[in-house]
């Protein structure tokens, strides 16, 4: 396949800058790989597509506030970091991107707060990427106690608005519980408690994998050969209890559902000879493109993702190219809310 295909029009009012009002009422568009139907449904009626037995696997990575506001030293210019990943606990070394990035050097201390916290720029790794050290004496409970506190949610640039109090809890899935995303599994964030106790009801199980998103998910890919585009690596567990539950629903003939994307690609990169799941834990750059034999899901939760997306390149590896594409025109001509906050979509 080549990057042109997957080529559309987003317009701007389709992206959409809030959630809806409750996590559960967003919509969901159901899409029947086996005869095409595609439905209009609520996103808490999911627990009608599925039976006792069969088990949703969600990331439970948790985002951190890894947006930071600073000055530089001397000329007191403004600076934004963005924190992409930890390379060193002890020393608080970050791999970082900043902005204007031609004001910021090797050697160039940058002040954060009221000169809470001091970095130093150690190293450049890509135009816009740094790699800092913070000149923190706390341990790293402390250091993440400060971020905390000076650190803004890292909602994408194309959410164009102000941060507001809410988006701490909103960018959030409600069963986040391991620090060390630096955006939130998108389609997790549709989940309720109340929807959660439902499928509790119905005998419908959840587990979890972790995978630390990073800003490589949503790198624009550059090459119109697919073969040819790489993927960042990102930090990604599964572990013995999800192995136990996936394995036990495949034995029985039950149906696994993959809840976003960064699910599917933990799931997809620690597959065993026999097609079942292994407990695995690392790096992962595995990028899912069209065409592609999945192993263990037979259904993916997925928001609308951008054009030319890798995002959008695994839902038409899922569900099929054509009937894929057919959707997302469909969901522009219904006015269905695109990307992170977005609505999603079930492809069954």
């Amino acid at each position: 396949m080549k990057l042109s295909g997957f080529k559309f029009d987003l317009p701007n009012n389709l992206i959409a800058l809030h959630p809806a009002e409750n996590r559960d009422d967003s919509r969901l568009m159901v899409i029947h790989k086996d005869t095409g139907k595609i439905e209009h449904k609520a996103f808490k009626d999911i627990v009608d597509y599925f039976d006792a037995g069969d088990v949703f696997v969600g990331n439970d990575t948790m985002v951190f506030p890894a947006r930071l506001y600073g000055r530089k030293e001397k000329t007191g210019a403004k600076i934004e970091v963005f924190l992409l990943r930890e390379l060193n606990k002890e020393m608080h070394l970050w791999d970082v991107l900043v902005d204007p990035a031609r004001k910021i050097r090797v050697g160039n201390k940058l002040y954060f707060g009221d000169g809470d916290l001091v970095a130093e720029v150690i190293d450049n790794t890509t135009s816009r990427g740094r790699t800092i050290r913070f000149l923190f004496d706390g341990d790293s409970e402390a250091f993440d106690k400060i971020v905390e506190t000076l650190g803004e949610t890292p909602l994408p640039k194309y959410i164009k608005r102000k941060i507001e109090p809410a988006d701490k809890e909103r960018f959030q899935t409600i069963y986040a519980t391991k620090k060390g995303a630096v955006s939130a599994p998108t389609a997790g964030l549709h989940f309720t408690r109340q929807l959660m106790k439902r499928m509790q009801l119905k005998g419908i199980d959840m587990t979890y994998v972790t995978l630390h998103i990073g800003l490589g998910t949503f790198r624009a890919v550059d090459v119109e050969d697919l073969t040819k585009h790489k993927m960042d690596s990102e930090n990604f567990i599964v572990g013995p209890e999800a192995v136990r539950v996936v394995n036990a629903a495949l034995d029985n003939k039950n149906r696994i559902c993959a809840i976003g994307t960064t699910s599917m690609r933990s799931l997809e990169t620690a597959v065993s000879a026999s097609n079942r799941l292994k407990e695995r834990e690392g790096w992962t750059d595995k990028f899912i493109f069209p065409p592609y034999d999945f192993k263990i899901c037979s259904a993916l939760v997925t928001n609308f993702h951008q054009p030319e997306s890798t995002l959008l390149m695994m839902a038409c590896a899922f569900g099929g190219y054509e009937l894929t594409m057919q959707a997302y025109a469909v969901a522009k001509k219904e006015k269905y809310k695109f990307l992170t906050y977005g609505d999603a979509m079930l492809i069954i």
